[in-house]
């Protein structure tokens, strides 16, 4: 079982800053995951051209079912609201992604609150600086997913950039993952390195390996995680990956776990 997560930046080349179905399908399909969890979504934005970020993914993968959760309407850094359960497709929406090549038995979304005061942040760059950013409401995707070894409980996310926030919403995205069977797996941008993140869950780091930047990576914020309770059914890490795809100021991160031996 090949386990990815991926925070995507809309699509965006870092080389021209530009957004093409092509190259999002092409860094997808070099990840060759059965599983994977896409982060910073777009779905029709105009700035990356109206696509469906989520079907083109799927689609590279031969995914059998896919599912985005919209975290906001409207744009990030511009204009927007929370997502509400009466916002169409019609809108702008930015959120995350969970992609599976096998059948999904149940799905579950959970809604993380953001931070509720704007916080400091260095943005790099022109017209960057310390700036006083709203932060985000954020979203959980799980899946209960038919392996081919049996069900695995599969989430997804991307927490607040928001110190001690964060560390709320992980853990009330581990409240909300104990409710569905084991072997659980966590994936996504936790924007926090790996020592926090064993110290806050108590559950197992797949793999570390820096993902950030993706020029020349130096953090971790990118995890592949599995609660200690039914982790000996997931096998073991036989592989682990960070390749530069092309796009996104992240790497993502892949994780080639083989099933345990039978009795």
């Amino acid at each position: 079982m090949r386990l990815a997560t991926f925070n995507l930046l809309h699509g965006r080349s870092l080389s021209d800053g530009k957004v093409h179905a092509e190259r999002v399908a092409s860094a997808v399909t070099d990840l060759d995951a059965d599983i994977l969890g896409l982060q910073e979504v777009d779905r029709a934005q105009p700035r990356s051209g109206l696509l469906d970020l989520t079907a083109i993914a799927a689609e590279a993968m031969g995914a059998q079912v896919h599912r985005f959760a919209a975290a906001v309407v409207g744009t990030p850094g511009e204009t927007w609201q929370p997502w509400r359960s009466d916002d169409d497709n019609a809108h702008p929406l930015y959120g995350i992604a969970l992609i599976s090549r096998w059948p999904v038995i149940r799905w579950q979304i959970t809604t993380l609150p953001a931070a509720p005061i704007r916080s400091p942040i260095w943005a790099p760059g022109p017209g960057g600086g310390l700036l006083l950013l709203k932060d985000e409401p954020r979203v959980l995707i799980a899946a209960v997913i038919d392996t081919p070894t049996g069900p695995v409980t599969v989430a997804n996310t991307h927490l607040s950039f928001v110190p001690g926030w964060n560390i709320r919403q992980l853990r009330a995205a581990v409240r909300a993952l104990r409710t569905l069977p084991a072997p659980r797996i966590l994936l996504g941008d936790l924007n926090m390195p790996s020592g926090p993140v064993r110290a806050f869950t108590g559950w197992r780091t797949l793999a570390r390996k820096p993902t950030y930047p993706s020029t020349g990576p130096r953090a971790q914020l990118d995890h592949i995680l599995a609660d200690p309770r039914g982790a000996g059914l997931l096998g073991s890490v036989v592989q682990v990956r960070t390749p530069e795809v092309g796009i996104s100021d992240h790497r993502p991160l892949i994780v080639h776990l083989d099933p345990p031996l039978p009795d």
